[in-house]
């Protein structure tokens, strides 16, 4: 009976606590003669250009386009440097644990400075590496005269995809359906049998070999469109605004130190004995790796992946300080400062930085569940 009165008084003392919370809000609009609502994202025009845009979009759109791009932005930046992060993080990892003294060096000192360097000051670092010491576009940096980096930005060639595409596309979607039932079928030969069958050369051929066929069927439909340069800067192909680089790469590069560290403790934490005795069985060290090592430590590793995952979607917030174009910018700075919904504005953004944190904690969690020891 006292664990339920406790718990009752806390739930009213909370109750209260937001209701009190609401009360003086309310109060303060009143004094202030203002309204809550969310009317002026898409009754008045946003009036504001962004440097990135993915979808269509000008000055005389509303306020809740420029949050979409904002968002697209955001999410633009998180994916490719959770992908960037990853990777880095990975080889970082293993090459701490490598026997060549030099590489378990070079890592070393790759961690301790990524994880002991605040983000924003790796932001605003590389940010003033591609602005300062980058030459202009008229004497760019030529990669092969078909991709160029300038201070202006990076410019590479754009793929046009033309009439037929399509079949390659719907061939790559049946080679990954096909891969799926492949390695399905390994890994029940492997723990019925323990016979290794050749999965990852039959999965690398149909990935690639099945959309390849389709292209070549379908008479290559994919061109390439590449930058000029024409008058002050160039023109066509693919262009990467310095900003979007700069905090993509900052963002992974400072995440890849922790998640080096997670995964040096997950191969750490697995028996010595194991790798012994898969190393008796004749096993070359990949074999190892990948069937001994790698499935014990993604059950250390992956928690604290989740929160690097998180924290580099969270830092990337910290684009405004560069001049990018995300959702901070968008509808938590210019919007709101134009409309004098502060309120409002930072209601939209903390619910979908929320919305966006969930959804990666549910996905994770969803994997550890897959990859974690089931006990009899």
């Amino acid at each position: 009976m006292r664990g339920v009165v406790i718990q009752v008084l806390v739930v009213l003392a909370v109750l209260a606590l937001v209701a009190w919370m609401i009360g003086n809000v309310a109060a303060n609009f009143a004094v202030l003669d203002k309204t809550f609502g969310f009317d002026f994202l898409w009754r008045l025009p946003a009036n504001y250009d962004i440097n990135l845009a993915l979808i269509e979009y000008n000055n005389r759109d509303t306020h809740l386009r420029a949050a979409l791009v904002g968002l697209i932005n955001t999410g633009l930046v998180a994916v490719i440097g959770i992908i960037l992060a990853t990777v880095l993080g990975f080889l970082v990892g293993i090459f701490r644990l490598s026997d060549n003294w030099l590489v378990s060096r070079i890592a070393y000192v790759y961690v301790e400075f990524t994880r002991n360097t605040p983000v924003l000051l790796l932001i605003l670092l590389w940010h003033g590496i591609i602005i300062h010491m980058l030459p202009h576009p008229r004497q760019a940096i030529a990669v092969g005269d078909a991709a160029f980096l300038s201070n202006r930005g990076f410019y590479v060639p754009r793929p046009v995809f033309e009439d037929g595409s399509g079949w390659a596309v719907l061939a790559l979607v049946a080679a990954l359906a096909a891969v799926f039932l492949v390695r399905r079928h390994v890994r029940r030969v492997r723990d019925a049998t323990g016979r290794q069958l050749p999965g990852g050369w039959i999965s690398a051929a149909l990935i690639v070999g099945l959309p390849g066929l389709a292209f070549v069927a379908a008479g290559v439909p994919l061109s390439f469109e590449l930058p000029a340069f024409q008058g002050f800067n160039f023109h066509g192909g693919l262009y990467l605004i310095p900003e979007f680089v700069a905090l993509t790469w900052a963002l992974a590069f400072y995440t890849s130190g922790f998640i080096a560290e997670n995964v040096r403790a997950g191969i750490l934490a697995t028996d010595k004995g194991q790798i012994e005795a898969a190393q008796s069985l004749g096993l070359p060290r990949r074999r190892v790796l990948s069937l001994v090592i790698l499935p014990q430590a993604l059950r250390v590793i992956i928690p604290p992946l989740t929160s690097s995952y998180l924290d580099l979607t969270k830092n990337s917030s910290l684009a405004i300080a560069i001049g990018y174009m995300d959702l901070v910018a968008t509808l938590g700075g210019i919007t709101l400062n134009q409309t004098g919904r502060e309120m409002e504005a930072m209601i939209l953004v903390m619910l979908v930085y929320l919305a966006i944190s969930l959804s990666i904690s549910v996905f994770m969690n969803w994997y550890n569940r897959r990859v974690r020891l089931v006990e009899r």
